[in-house]
Parts: C-alpha cells; structure tokens; sequence
C-alpha cells in the first residue's frame, strides 16, 4: 500500500458497506481533513486567518445542540471576528478533533463528520465537552470550505459557565 492510498484509507471509514476511500482521492481527502482542522487548530492557536481560510464567505453554525435557539448563517468573516475576541478569554483551549470520516462526496460538495473534545481554562476552572461535528463543504478552486458546521454535545464536565 502506497503512502498516498494510506492517507485516503486512514481518513475515509466504511459506510453503509461502501468503502468511501475507494472513491476519495488523497488529496480530497487531505484538503477535506485539513479544512476540518485548521478551525480547531487555527482557534486554539489564535491564528484567525488560518481558520477564516477553512471557511467559504458564509456559514451556518449549529450549536443549539448545547444553547438552544437557532443555527445561525452569517458572513465567516463576522463569526471569526466574533472567536477571535472570545476565545482569548481563556487561559487555554485546546481543541481535538478526530475520527475525520467523509460521508457523501460528489465534485462540487462534500458532507463529512468529526468527534472533538474541546478543553477550555480560566485559572483552577475547567470545561470540558466532548461530541461530533457534521460539516458541509464547497470546492472552492483546489481546497475545500466549511460552509456549515453542526455541534452534537455527547458529554461535558467542569464548569459551563467559564464561558461567561
């Protein structure tokens, strides 16, 4: 097994008995996985153009799964500007997010999954939450691009409130 076709196996699962990565190149794959991680990864490390690039010109987040209300469509510029001034209200976060799978794919969309566990500090506090994301995405040129992302909280533990 080539290094390349490696990639695709160890990005794309089996779903509904079709191998997924039968028909997911390597790079689709990569570009996919690393949209899905820059956000986190970006977030943590407060490089808000490394997240804004993961993202098309509008998304719709989801996270009423853990607040209630409605998802919400805006412009990613407006909602990176938005994490950009709350999460350095943290001492810490640190977001990991796994078990990449990619579910429907055709040239132009994909539709692809994540667990995440997401650990934010302030001081002796700690809030800890646990679940999936669901996420569509564009091809956007040679990448591709978040343009909705749902939250599922399975678990938490610590102090909600630290994000107060």
């Amino acid at each position: 097994m080539t290094p390349k076709l490696l990639i695709s196996f160890t990005t794309a699962t089996l779903l509904g008995g079709t191998a997924m990565a039968d028909m997911i190149s390597a790079d689709t794959a990569q570009s996919i996985s690393r949209a899905i991680t820059d956000i986190a990864a970006g977030a943590d490390r407060h490089d808000w153009t490394r997240v804004r690039d993961a993202f098309a010109d509008s998304i719709t987040t989801d996270y009423t799964g853990l607040w209630g209300g409605d998802p919400v469509t805006q412009p990613a510029d407006d909602l990176v500007a938005g994490w950009a001034a709350f999460l350095p209200g943290f001492e810490i976060t640190h977001h990991v997010v796994t078990n990449h799978t990619i579910s429907e794919l055709t040239d132009a969309t994909a539709k692809a999954e994540a667990d995440f566990t997401a650990t934010h500090r302030i001081k002796d506090g700690f809030w800890v939450l646990g679940g999936r994301y669901s996420y569509d995405l564009v091809k956007d040129e040679n990448d591709w691009k978040v343009t909705s992302m749902t939250m599922t909280p399975l678990r938490e533990t610590g102090d909600r409130f630290l994000v107060a």
